[in-house]
């Protein structure tokens, strides 16, 4: 959803931040969020705003934020890695990019890597309102909190304006009394930001170049600074490991009411879990106690049962997973196929109409339309070096407690015993049998037992004339 005009746009995400509260040597942009990394939220939610250029200013050494952000899928906006070599405040950081977007003559955002749960409606607002307004130099996304604490604050002139951002620790008793936040996140009109920015100085106890100093650099140079506003929740930074659990708090509470917003029900919607980017079809039904990790599309009309952990799966329409069933990345079940209870898929094929209902792995496999997968089958899928294929025709039994030993092909309509560790491929149609023929040893028991409670008794009076 891009904003409606023809002016480009780029946004400059900064992501430098060591994040040191977090007691990690993971770099903080990538610590995980509904299954992604905090910085690959803010770069999807702003290629899906339409924004043509992303530059994400990076510390030096932060090779794997670097890797991750240029190979991130799903991004068609072109992205670019700037290296701020000195840590010099936000404003400092923006000019790290000034050589990234050298020759861009469209609009500027300012966005926060560790801020992951921005939406592309607000982006897309922050956008439109430059395009509104021709005296507009800066735009502000701002937010309102009973008790501020130590967030900046964002004080507005009587006819509306931004007249400039305080921050905390400088405003006045009444200034400490506004409620309206800022929240970093800035708009900046193309043809003024790298002026702007250029006029930014450091005389402050830090001896750093501040963002919000802009705004009150535009109102100088005869512009104008507006306000947009957003839940506080949207712009939830994340710094330590308990703001992680809020934003991911955050984040879930969303998720599960835009997906019963679309026509799922989750039966307790507080314990299901989604990732980013889990797609549910509508009339499904989910049951509490389910886990989507990344890479999971489900089809309409399913029924996933409680205790079940997904990722990297699709599920076709009509399908029933569960309870306790764990499908791995690879798996992909057709229409109406029903995984049980106890059950482990993993990257495999399973076609519409089959089962597996019950106490079964299946890993690199294929299993044809309306198979039967009995309880305990297992497949046999690696040697201690490679992997290996089971493929499963169509129409095919087998029987519990079965081993299938890989590389197999069994073919359409085949049967198999019971307790059979199957080695060879099958015909299709025949019936397999791969087990010792049962004995029968009369009164044998009897014996046995005689013998052992004897044993017994020696071990026991030997023990005692030693002690």
């Amino acid at each position: 959803m891009k904003a409606s005009s023809a002016v480009p746009t780029a946004a400059v995400i900064l992501a430098a931040g060591k994040g040191t509260r977090m007691g990690s040597e993971l770099p903080k942009v990538m610590h995980r969020l509904a299954g992604f990394p905090l910085v690959g939220h803010v770069l999807y939610q702003a290629a899906q705003a339409g924004i043509d250029k992303l530059v994400v200013v990076i510390a030096p050494g932060m090779h794997q934020v670097s890797r991750y952000v240029c190979e991130m899928p799903g991004i068609t906006s072109e992205v670019t890695v700037a290296v701020q070599e000195e840590q010099l405040g936000t404003a400092h950081a923006v000019l790290a990019a000034k050589d990234a977007l050298a020759g861009f003559e469209g609009n500027l955002l300012v966005l926060y890597g560790d801020t992951p749960l921005v939406t592309t409606e607000t982006l897309t607002r922050l956008q439109e309102v430059l395009l509104d307004d021709a005296r507009c130099a800066v735009a502000v996304l701002g937010f309102r909190m009973e008790a501020p604490n130590d967030y900046g604050r964002l004080i507005l002139g009587g006819d509306g304006a931004l007249e400039r951002i305080v921050e905390a620790r400088d405003a006045s008793a009444v200034q400490k009394k506004v409620t309206l936040c800022n929240s970093g996140v800035f708009a900046i009109r193309g043809n003024l930001a790298w002026e702007l920015l250029g006029q930014i100085g450091n005389d402050n106890a830090k001896g750093e170049y501040y963002l919000t100093d802009i705004v009150e650099l535009a109102n100088s140079a005869g512009y104008r600074a507006n306000v947009i506003e957003t839940e506080s929740a949207e712009v939830l930074g994340v710094n330590s490991r308990g703001e992680l659990a809020a934003a991911e708090a955050a984040f879930q509470q969303r998720a599960r009411r835009a997906h019963m917003d679309s026509g799922v029900t989750l039966l307790d919607p507080a314990s299901v879990y989604f990732s980013a980017d889990t797609v549910v079809g509508p009339d499904s039904l989910i049951e509490p106690n389910v886990f989507f990790g990344p890479g999971v599309a489900i089809g309409a009309g399913t029924h996933i049962k409680a205790f079940s952990h997904i990722e990297g799966s699709v599920i076709g329409d009509g399908a029933v997973v569960g309870p306790f069933a764990r499908l791995r990345p690879g798996t992909n079940l057709g229409e109406k196929v029903k995984i049980g209870n106890f059950v482990e898929v993993k990257k495999s094929e399973i076609e519409a109409g089959a089962k597996i209902n019950h106490l079964s792995y299946i890993g690199d496999a294929e299993i044809g339309e309306n198979s039967n997968i009995g309880a305990g089958t297992i497949t046999c899928n690696y040697d201690g070096f490679h992997k290996y294929r089971t493929t499963i025709g169509r129409d095919v039994f087998v029987g519990s407690n079965t081993s299938l030993v890989a590389p197999l092909t069994i073919g359409e309509g085949a049967m198999i015993a019971a307790g059979s560790v199957i080695t060879e491929d099958i015909a299709p149609d025949a019936l397999a049998l791969a087990r010792t023929r049962q004995e029968q040893k009369q009164d044998w028991a009897v014996g046995f037992r005689e013998r052992k409670v004897a044993e017994k008794k020696a071990a026991k009076k030997k023990k005692s004339g030693t002690d």
